[in-house]
């Protein structure tokens, strides 16, 4: 009876101790392994506004006076902290216990997110440096931890929004918000974590979805590699593998689709040939994903890493003026999505509040969203991936001087590791590295920086993925496969007019004296509507594009007339409407900041839903 007894409240306090971490899941879901450890929850901090913590011996402090919730960085009231003035310098602390079953594997520390410049210390030795606020990165900690003992982590970060060296997105660089600026984000913004990886390991995957070959091509990259070492790569039908990569007894009897075993090799391609009677494309209205196993075998046979992931067949392309998925037009109905949280500002509170915003917009008639200034966390293309909603991927470029090299060279280097870690997801179809790059200079060498810049993250975003590029949404067009404009026009007939084309059938763009000419490309109005309607307000500087309506039934007939124009011109290939909710003072969202509705869903459905002759079945 004692030990039933054990069991039991051990298994309750587990599971209480889940339910008090914040942000418990597992953060990468489409590289998942069985072995890890959650390290969000209480870490000491302290601010260092003099930019003296290093000399003051901060990288082997024991622990710092302030206590900070890890995830939420300290401008959030789900951090425990609430600092909303500039943060120049923030340390933070925390001991770690390595598991004593983790001795000979590589000890690996994952952070989600760290805005900007970070240092780690591990026990007072420096261990690995990150530049760039917005995307996921890992510190290899192995020489400087010991298995079964207690290490000890501190972490150094810089942020400077003002600086014009680094891109921040919405993030205000007065000290209050205003207009579309936002509460700054400053240090951990994302889940931090640790796993234990073999030292040959596998490090990541690209998985290229194939559908007109209906296949996949896995290229992996391992930590290490060792001769006789080889790689088994598994795909199963949908729903056949728990966490970690493990069979489930439903699942026993079944056979997989397809399986390889091949060397370990770094890039060289593991193709994965789907039987035509599971042939089943990845679409919204069928967000089919297949089960992924990738075991690496060490010369003797014996499996030494196991990840789980999954991946969607579906193919994105342009022919002309449309863009195709699945080999059928797209007709995109897109809703700008800038992921701002009351409480957790960049930070969503909770797994199921990502999710939650994707069924928001598809509840009032939207396909896809713009990911405004901001580059979302894994789990919430994780929802998009399962729930079929389509993105576009976009950086966080406000901020930076598009004008300037030094501006130029964090840029390119924050944005090759976006793509590299969200190229898996199916739910992305396009990225959008730059937002209304207004700041070009006229014909000079300020703006021929600004134009090799967006010339070279064209060509090396094509070089590292597939997906078509949108290179300035509703700026100045250099290089691009989509063409896109902004107007935030409130009258239906005046829209008409600008968007109207003239006899020689020359589009509406930004700047026709200073951009790189229309080719024909898909063109999308990007960002229009923005009607303002406020039911509290949140300050007395609330603001939104044009003047808003004078009563409910103004915002249905305004939305009607602004979105059936633009649907009945058959050059236009989609829209995206700003914006998804409120944010701060910005109060043109179809929700309200907090995330109630203003609007009727139905009717909002009705209107935004239609698609145009051309892309219907």
């Amino acid at each position: 009876m004692r030990k039933v007894f054990v069991s039991v409240a051990t298994v309750l306090l587990a599971a209480f101790a889940a339910a008090a971490l914040p942000r418990p899941e597992y953060p990468r879901p489409q590289f998942e392994r069985a072995d890890w450890v959650n390290l969000n929850g209480t870490w000491t901090y302290t601010f260092d506004f003099g930019l003296s913590g290093l000399e003051q011996g901060f990288d082997k402090s024991e622990g710092f006076d302030g206590k900070i919730t890890v995830p939420f960085c300290p401008e959030s009231e789900l951090s425990g902290v609430g600092y909303k003035d500039f943060i120049p310098s923030l340390w933070y602390q925390r001991k770690v216990d390595i598991p004593a079953g983790w001795d000979g594997k590589r000890v690996i520390l994952h952070f989600g997110a760290v805005d900007h410049h970070c240092t780690l210390y591990v026990n007072g030795q420096r261990a690995g440096r990150h530049w760039g606020g917005t995307v996921s990165f890992e510190f290899d900690i192995t020489p400087y931890v010991s298995a079964g003992q207690r290490a000890n982590l501190v972490l150094r970060v810089e942020d400077d929004v003002r600086s014009g060296n680094q891109p921040a997105g919405k993030q205000s660089a007065r000290y209050a918000s205003y207009s579309c600026m936002y509460t700054r984000t400053t240090g951990i913004w994302q889940t931090v974590w640790m796993e234990a990886v073999d030292p040959c390991g596998l490090k990541s995957v690209h998985v290229k979805p194939d559908l007109d070959g209906g296949r996949f091509v896995v290229e992996p990259r391992f930590y290490a590699l060792q001769r006789g070492e080889k790689l088994r790569v598994t795909l199963w039908e949908a729903g056949s593998l728990e966490a970690g990569g493990a069979v489930p007894a439903h699942s026993r009897a079944k056979r997989p689709l397809a399986t390889q075993t091949v060397t370990a090799s770094d890039g060289v391609p593991v193709v994965l040939d789907i039987p035509a009677r599971s042939l089943r494309s990845w679409s919204p209205e069928d967000p089919y994903l297949y089960d992924l196993k990738f075991e690496v075998l060490d010369g003797e046979g014996r499996v030494t890493d196991v990840v789980r992931s999954y991946a969607g067949l579906r193919k994105i392309h342009i022919e002309g003026n449309r863009i195709y998925l699945n080999n059928k037009p797209l007709y995109l109905r897109m809703v700008l999505d800038q992921g701002f949280y009351p409480d957790g500002i960049w930070t969503a509170p909770s797994d199921e509040a990502l999710k939650a915003d994707i069924e928001r917009a598809m509840a009032v008639g939207f396909n896809a969203a713009r990911l405004h200034q901001k580059v979302f966390e894994e789990r919430f293309h994780y929802w998009a991936d399962r729930l079929g909603y389509l993105t576009w991927g976009e950086a966080s470029s406000w901020g930076f001087d598009v004008n300037r090299e030094d501006g130029a060279r964090n840029f390119i280097s924050e944005w090759e590791e976006i793509v590299v870690r969200d190229r898996n997801h199916p739910s992305i179809i396009a990225w959008t590295p730059f937002n209304e790059s207004w700041g070009r200079d006229r014909d000079n060498e300020r703006a021929r920086i600004h134009d090799r810049l967006v010339s070279d993250v064209y060509r090396i975003t094509h070089a590292l993925d597939d997906r078509p590029l949108n290179d300035a949404s509703g700026g100045y067009h250099v290089v691009t496969d989509i063409w896109t404009y902004h107007n935030y026009e409130q009258d239906a007939a005046r829209l008409r007019e600008v968007l109207t084309l003239k006899g020689d059938g020359t589009v509406p763009t930004f700047d026709r004296e200073r951009e790189c000419a229309y080719s024909g490309q898909p063109y999308i109005l990007d960002e229009y509507g923005g009607i303002k309607w406020v039911i509290e307000q949140y300050s007395s500087k609330t603001w939104g594009y044009g003047k808003g309506p004078e009563s409910l039934e103004e915002v249905y007939t305004r939305l009607e007339a602004l979105t059936d124009t633009i649907r009945s011109l058959d050059y236009i290939s989609g829209f995206c409407y700003t914006q998804l909710t409120d944010v701060e003072q910005e109060q043109n969202g179809i929700y309200t900041y907090d995330r109630r509705e203003k609007f009727d869903a139905a009717r909002l459905k009705a209107i935004l839903s239609a698609r145009p002759a051309w892309a219907e079945d």
